[in-house]
């Protein structure tokens, strides 16, 4: 068994960002995004190590400061073409390398949605590591009648008949891939090389919560949401981002080298 435990978490953050420079060190209820993702895993019982994958220096910190060790992220993996499955394979490979061997799980988070509850974490790597699954991501429950545009401009109904309109609770709910987490066996996804494979679940997640920031009023609307939720989960750790007792006992706050030397 390697240094890293049976699971670990990634949070890849670049630190370029079209919609809003500067993302992943924007903050939502006093934290940076990619403070709120760290602190959320280590927060999980459930997850060993936690690795921050980026190319900025000040995210590479923030990053530290929260409880993660960072692997730095090279530009060709970096820029808006990139992957996230890209950078999560560079990661198996580089720590590979160092411990001679991988975790079996992978729990892929994305720092743009800030509410990630570690319970929720404990019980996707729960189903992963019984083998009751290869892949399972976070949903949110719909019941949204969904349209499109055809080619002559004409609404045209996608999930639904247009001709009957049941009542909510006559329709059963649909899922909105939220994005917030991933949880991947690492075989599956090294030989896939995409996030679904094998036997994939939903981890259903609370609608009300499931925020992913893509611009500016992503950005302000979850600040709000910030205001009137209970301390649970990560926002319940100290502000320093301090890792908790728990999860301190068996985390090393060593940065994983990079090739090469790199930061």
């Amino acid at each position: 068994m390697s240094s890293l435990g049976r699971v670990l978490a990634v949070v890849p953050a670049r630190a370029g960002s079209k919609g809003i420079p500067g993302k992943n060190l924007r903050t939502v209820g006093g934290r940076s995004l990619v403070a709120r993702a760290v602190e959320a895993a280590v927060a999980a019982r459930s997850i060993d190590s936690v690795v921050v994958s980026t190319d900025g220096p000040d995210i590479a910190d923030e990053a530290r400061a929260a409880g993660a060790r960072v692997l730095h992220r090279p530009a060709d993996l970096a820029g808006d073409t990139a992957s996230s499955e890209s950078a999560l394979l560079h990661v198996l490979d580089v720590l590979e390398q160092i411990h001679d061997e991988v975790p079996e799980v992978l729990v892929f988070l994305q720092a743009t949605s800030p509410f990630t509850d570690p319970a929720d974490l404990d019980a996707a790597v729960d189903r992963v590591l019984s083998g009751a699954a290869d892949s399972v991501f976070a949903a949110a429950p719909s019941h949204a009648f969904l349209w499109r545009v055809d080619a002559d401009g004409r609404a045209v109904a996608v999930n639904h008949d247009a001709a009957v309109r049941p009542r909510r609770q006559d329709r059963a709910p649909e899922f909105r891939e939220t994005g917030a987490f991933y949880v991947l066996r690492v075989e599956g996804l090294r030989q896939h090389r995409h996030r679904f494979f094998g036997r994939t679940e939903l981890a259903v997640v609370d609608a009300a919560t499931a925020v992913d920031i893509d611009d500016a009023t992503d950005l302000a609307t979850a600040e709000a949401l910030s205001r009137t939720l209970p301390a649970t989960g990560a926002s319940a750790l100290p502000a320093t981002g301090a890792p908790a007792d728990h999860a301190a006992e068996h985390r090393s706050p060593t940065p994983v080298p990079a090739p090469n030397g790199a930061p």
